[in-house]
């Protein structure tokens, strides 16, 4: 593991805050004042950024980061922060997610409070020491030109076919779509064939599930990738080979525990460049539709600073 260290770093500009008051389907939204006075406790001038829609709270950030902000936080769960990181990314503006969503693996996994008004008074105090710390992200680029950035895990198996079959219905609304959409693609279920790059070593093989990360969990605290580590500029790739529908059943819940590694149908690889190439998937970075595949994905050390 690479050493941590944290620097300080005292940016003069406000602190721009994305909040999601949809997020964990409402439950946290009358936090939110609360949450912005714990912030505005640091002494330092916050603005709520306005957006309707996921694009626009992914513009409305880099509007922000491109206009001076001094720090990006981003109350919600692991969407909300991936919107968020795709602004800070590669900047010396500090970033803190406030978890408050379904999902808040990149939040939890980095190290901060599962309750937002505890992350929010971590973040305070880091704001008022001008303090941050590295940690990595992942990149994913395209031949086609496509570029984005996470920070938890990218889902490009069984679960990304099934987030994408529940983006798709129409009916029914909430969990349910989701759990339909399980159903109905567990019916289908079928190995696919995966072209595997690791740092240019090739790997042909057959899988239900794969999952690079750059943090272990995701889901809301699945520990598909239970080692990886967020500061050593290493991907972590699992791979779920040839589950049949009873087999893989068995096996999710063990996804909580992260003892599904040693199950004799997953393999775990670490890299620090993985290209990734299947036919009809589309991706699912930190909970987000991405891009489809084939994909490059590399670590990048240090890519954001967290206000930890």
């Amino acid at each position: 593991m690479l050493a941590v260290t944290a620097e300080d770093h005292r940016p003069t500009g406000p602190v721009a805050v994305l909040a999601n008051p949809t997020a964990g389907r409402g439950r946290h939204r009358g936090l939110l004042p609360r949450l912005l006075d714990g912030l505005a406790a640091a002494g330092r001038p916050v603005q709520l950024l306005e957006a309707r829609t996921p694009d626009e709270a992914e513009a409305a950030c880099h509007a922000a980061v491109a206009g001076g902000a001094g720090a990006v936080v981003a109350v919600g769960g692991d969407g909300t922060v991936h919107r968020a990181l795709q602004a800070v990314a590669g900047t010396s503006v500090p970033f803190g997610p406030v978890p408050a969503g379904t999902g808040n693996d990149f939040a939890v996994d980095t190290g901060f409070p599962a309750d937002p008004l505890a992350a929010v008074a971590v973040i305070a105090d880091a704001l008022r020491a001008g303090r941050s710390r590295p940690v990595d992200l992942a990149r994913m680029t395209t031949a086609r030109g496509g570029d984005r950035w996470y920070g938890a895990v990218l889902a490009a198996g069984f679960d990304a076919i099934v987030n994408e079959r529940a983006n798709r219905m129409r009916w029914p609304r909430g969990p349910r779509r989701y759990d339909l959409a399980i159903l109905v693609e567990l019916a289908r279920l079928r190995p696919r064939a995966y072209t595997l790059r690791l740092d240019g070593e090739e790997h042909r093989l057959d899988a239900v599930l794969v999952a690079v990360g750059n943090c272990a969990s995701y889901g809301g605290g699945m520990r598909i990738c239970p080692d990886a580590d967020p500061t050593d500029g290493l991907l972590d790739v699992v791979v779920g080979g040839r589950f049949d529908r009873r087999t893989l059943m068995r096996v999710k819940p063990r996804l909580y525990q992260g003892t599904h590694v040693t199950h004799p149908l997953v393999r775990s690889y670490r890299a620090r460049t993985v290209e990734l190439a299947a036919e009809g998937i589309t991706t699912y970075a930190d909970g987000e539709r991405a891009l489809d595949l084939p994909v490059r994905i590399t670590a990048v050390p240090a890519a954001v600073r967290l206000l930890h």
